[in-house]
């Protein structure tokens, strides 16, 4: 290939968001941009390593300067590269092909020889590329996804450990092609076929494409998982969201951005109704035990509609798990105090009793507003208010229609605004602390409480008229009055006490 035009150029950079310090001993440390915290240490680094440090900090270059720079530290460009501390653009006569953005240290056992190679003898890398791959056939993993990323397009998949950010829509169109298996020689195209052999090999290397004949993912610890669950746990977890987690957590992004969202909803126009407050004092006489209430929770998923619950019953136990006792501001954001934790304080939950049968109380599609105690109307029987019944009784596998079903809804801005790449998932965990509250809260009343798996969130937004990208459900929760006990049972009480 002497005197031609390479088939691709090479640069890397050093990943955005890294500032370099020295430590007292000489030792070389690189932090992440956010928070001013160490998460690499090299030791001690000569010249020409800090020198090579600097020249990927300043923007993309070539490996041959970056090898000539660090001629008296040799090995350390290949150390910052296997700690994914570099990102590599691919360009064909000049112009840039797709990137490969590490978010973590690349996996120890997945050869990538290109990466190891000095690519100085471009031609000789290039004709070993082409030995090796022409004919060895790659597929996307079932978990990959493309989305767009700015002006290009971003390939990621939750068991990769880099980012391919494409850049050209020829790429683009052939990373499409590979919802089947294709090699280098079934893969033609407008661009070299070095380069085609060097980009499959790239994105087999990445984990974004697996080999045709792999059974990896076909294997139990894989196949449990849906696309979209290990996709949700993966990015929401610590040390998975890539770029050492740059954006994730109590980051407040939302902040100058938008206006935060008030801790009370806005009230629906329907007619409110106060509810009686319970005397927690007298409820501290009568109550179970915490360990009784633990032990006797039981999901009950049956009702008795000849002695159905009060309406005083419904108030005490939203009073009791979901009623706000204040509203504390701090440097303009509102956080709330309530029975329940709630991460940061910004409780997004609201409570949604669907009515069938509740003595005092005319059935209906109701909204609990926590900051007065009282209940507003959002909707009278219809169809919606029908479906989240039926869709409750089914997910309970029962016959009836539960008495009360408390759709548990997320006004998902409050958390949003706040935290990234986690809130869904923090929202979720507050779902399951509210389950926990009702249930005990239940179980003390004499109850019968049932958490459910699932519900129809279409019927809530129909019900409700509400936004589902700011206001959805996310849970449901039944709840009624325990049905007489039957003989047998009575007899095996009877049984337990002698």
């Amino acid at each position: 290939m002497s005197g031609e035009a390479p088939a691709y150029e090479e640069h890397l950079r050093l990943r955005p968001g890294v500032y370099s310090a020295t430590g007292a001993n000489g030792e070389l440390h690189l932090f992440r941009h956010d928070l001013w915290r160490r998460v690499a240490s090299f030791g001690s680094v000569g010249a020409g390593g800090r020198a090579v440090l600097r020249r990927l900090a300043e923007g993309p270059c070539p490996p041959s300067e970056l090898m000539a720079l660090g001629a008296s530290d040799p090995e350390f460009l290949g150390t910052l590269r296997s700690g994914g501390w570099v990102t590599t653009t691919l360009s064909h006569l000049g112009r840039p092909l797709y990137t490969v953005q590490p978010v973590r240290a690349p996996d120890p056992d997945v050869e990538q020889d290109v990466v190891e190679k000095d690519v100085v003898e471009q031609d000789v890398v290039e004709k070993d590329v082409v030995e090796k791959d022409i004919d060895h056939e790659v597929k996307l993993s079932g978990f990959a996804v493309f989305r767009r990323e700015g002006e290009d397009i971003l390939a990621e998949a939750p068991t990769s450990w880099a980012q391919v950010l494409i850049h050209d829509p020829e790429v683009a169109a052939m990373l499409t092609e590979m919802a089947r298996p294709l090699s280098t020689a079934a893969l033609k195209g407008p661009l070299p076929e070095e380069l085609i052999a060097r980009l499959l090999r790239d994105l087999r290397w990445t984990g974004i494409a697996i080999p045709a004949g792999s059974d990896a993912e076909s294997e139990w610890r894989l196949r449990q998982w849906r696309p979209h669950d290990l996709w949700f746990h993966s990015r929401s977890r610590n040390g998975n969201g890539g770029y050492f987690d740059a954006g994730f957590g109590r980051t407040k992004w939302g902040q100058g951005q938008f206006p935060p969202i008030p801790a009370r909803r806005e009230p629906y126009p329907g007619p409110a109704i106060d509810l009686r407050v319970p005397d927690l004092d007298e409820i501290r006489v009568r109550d179970l035990g915490l360990t009784d209430a633990i032990e006797e929770r039981r999901s009950i998923r049956e009702h008795d509609d000849e002695h159905p619950i009060t309406v005083d019953q419904l108030a005490e136990l939203l009073y009791r798990c979901a009623r706000v006792r204040r509203v504390n501001v701090w440097d303009g954001v509102e956080y709330v105090d309530t029975p329940r934790p709630a991460g940061g304080g910004v409780d997004e939950l609201e409570l949604y009793p669907v009515v069938r049968n509740v003595a005092g109380l005319a059935p209906g599609m109701y909204h609990y507003d926590a900051h007065e105690h009282r209940l507003r109307l959002v909707r009278d029987p219809g169809p919606a208010v029908g479906r989240l019944l039926a869709t409750a009784s089914r997910a309970a596998a029962t016959t009836t229609w539960p008495q009360v079903l408390i759709v548990v809804s997320a006004r998902f801005g409050r958390v949003m605004w706040t935290y990234e790449e986690m809130p869904y998932a923090l929202i979720l965990k507050h779902v399951g602390v509210l389950f926990q509250t009702m249930y005990l809260v239940a179980t003390a009343m004499g109850l019968a409480a049932s958490g459910l798996g699932g519900g129809d969130a279409p019927a809530f937004n129909e019900a409700t008229g509400a936004d589902p990208a700011v206001e959805a459900s996310v849970g449901e929760f039944m709840l009624g009055s325990r049905p007489s006990p039957t003989a047998d049972e009575e007899q095996a009480a009877d049984e337990e006490q002698e």
